[in-house]
């Protein structure tokens, strides 16, 4: 029985009402995606993962020395290690050889998809067609990614192994809702400036990939187009970290003050390590779609935030606010950086990537402000700077 309502908002479509009063740090919900998968760059620089659930499938010490690119790391208080406990009964596919981390998720992802994606021998063949449809996609999306083809892949093995199709397309129109409108292309988002003629390359190999009677109704340049909007508008980063989770365990522990600040400064000089050589990119990474946390709106103050506190796929939205009965669950689709920007600068982004103008109370108490860019802020902000230092040198 879930504490909250999906109700139709006239002008606004779906929303998550609370029906009951959350305190900050409560949980909300918690989610597992109707789908997910790992980014596609990021398997391929070899973030080793879960190949259903994202967990990672790396010790805490192999991951410090792939990310510092230095094999003589030692981590410390290995026993604290937060991927043993799976690392220890990881499975893995007989045929293609993708790793899970458990017997479970083995099962489940045969159950749903794996039966129809299996790839077999043919799993790092550059010639089979899903794997050169991946390569059309990853030449036309460099890291950052914020997507995956994979996970539209994904989708077609779900609907091929569905037992009640019917349904299985009722879930899929329940993301749709947010993508009527065609003529803005949201699809961009995923593609960049060049999107029309990439929409037509990655639209061939999809085909070529999907060349069955069976999935002929997905097949079409406008259900094409449906599904990467989807896929733009709904899904939801998912990050894991053997690091991240290391640190926090270990830093929880009661150590005596001398050892605590050996332990940080350890830490620091880690990631000072990491950041040299992967930069922002320490985490593994992927997206998921989630039927619930998608009727989540946006606001500029949110009073709610997605988390993944599991280290894997499993979305938990947490009250950030006090939230009262009756009143609208919203999260920010923004991260913190563009949160602190200018109301024009947040409501263009939106725009942009998601095709709505928020009227959130932040957005409303500034709707006077006027309609420049962070960027024109910032260079205004330079030419006063300029012109002051002028004047104080005269």
């Amino acid at each position: 029985m879930y504490s909250f309502e999906i109700k139709e908002i006239p002008g606004k479509g779906l929303a998550m009402i609370s029906s009951k009063s959350f305190a900050v740090g409560e949980t909300i919900l918690e989610e597992e995606p109707f789908v997910s998968c790992q980014f596609s760059w990021n398997a391929s620089y070899g973030y080793a993962a879960c190949d259903h659930c994202m967990r990672p499938l790396e010790t805490v010490t192999e991951n410090v020395r792939r990310l510092s690119n230095n094999n003589a790391l030692i981590v410390p208080l290995a026993e604290h290690d937060p991927t043993t406990p799976w690392l220890e009964q990881f499975k893995q596919c007989a045929r293609c050889k993708v790793r899970y981390c458990s017997e479970d998720c083995r099962i489940e992802a045969l159950n749903k998809y794996h039966r129809v994606a299996c790839m077999g021998a043919f799993y790092s063949d550059d010639t089979h067609p899903i794997n050169m449809l991946n390569e059309t996609w990853k030449k036309m999306h460099y890291p950052p990614e914020t997507g995956t083809i994979m996970l539209i892949v994904r989708l077609m093995a779900m609907y091929k192994q569905s037992n009640n199709k019917q349904q299985f397309l009722e879930s899929l129109k329940s993301f749709q809702s947010v993508i009527v409108n065609a003529e803005e292309k949201i699809y961009h988002k995923m593609l960049g400036e060049n999107f029309e003629l990439q929409m037509e390359q990655l639209f061939v190999a999809f085909c070529r990939a999907f060349a069955d009677e069976e999935l002929a109704a997905f097949t079409t340049v406008e259900a094409f187009k449906a599904l990467m909007g989807m896929i733009g508008t709904n899904s939801q980063g998912i990050a894991t970290s053997p690091l991240a989770e290391w640190v926090k365990k270990v830093s929880d522990l009661q150590l005596p003050d001398e050892d605590k600040a050996r332990l940080e400064e350890y830490i620091d000089d880690i990631y000072s390590k990491v950041g040299e050589f992967a930069g922002e990119f320490l985490n593994t990474e992927g997206a998921g779609l989630y039927i619930l946390q998608s009727k989540i709106n946006h606001s500029c103050v949110p009073n709610a935030q997605s988390t993944f506190p599991y280290s894997n796929d499993i979305v938990v939205l947490k009250a950030v606010a006090p939230i009262e009965a009756g009143e609208e669950i919203c999260i920010s689709y923004l991260d913190e950086c563009q949160l602190t920007r200018s109301r024009h600068s947040r409501q263009k982004i939106l725009k942009e990537n998601y095709i709505f103008i928020c009227q959130c109370p932040k957005c409303q108490l500034q709707c006077t402000d006027p309609d420049e860019t962070s960027e024109d802020e910032d260079d205004d902000d330079d030419m006063d700077t300029d012109d002051n230092d002028g004047e104080m040198s005269d």
